[in-house]
């Protein structure tokens, strides 16, 4: 019997807050004397098919300038230049690694082949035929 009382009840609680709601949402029009016109805006907002193509029509695409022209190509030639001087410094700077390593590496089979032949000079040879 009591969930039929809790049932009745949160219908009409639901109910009063429907009727409610309903009420405020009216109060919170306003009640001018006037009736707002919904076509009225639409007309200020919108121009007749005509006056749009006309204003098209009238008005064409600027042909660009010649000192924007310009303009536009000494930005290109500027951004070619600075890219230019990267991938010139970034390949200096890989000529003088490479050239770093290789001579490292010839030094250090240069002192290998040294030992090798200190080690297997016997004495009998002169020393001359050692150095190609």
């Amino acid at each position: 019997m009591s969930w039929t009382r809790v049932f009745v009840l949160s219908l009409l609680t639901t109910l009063l807050i429907l009727t409610f709601s309903s009420v405020v949402g009216g109060a919170a029009v306003q009640g001018d004397s006037k009736a707002v016109d919904p076509n009225g805006a639409a007309r200020q907002v919108f121009v007749p098919e005509s006056d749009a193509s006309n204003f098209f029509k009238r008005r064409s695409r600027r042909s660009t300038r010649y000192y924007e022209l310009q303009a536009e190509q000494r930005v290109r030639l500027s951004v070619n230049e600075r890219r230019r001087e990267y991938s010139e410094e970034q390949r200096d700077e890989y000529d003088n690694y490479v050239k770093e390593e290789r001579d490292e590496q010839n030094e250090r089979s240069r002192e290998t082949n040294e030992q090798l032949r200190e080690y297997h000079y016997d004495g009998f040879q002169p020393r001359y035929y050692w150095f190609h």
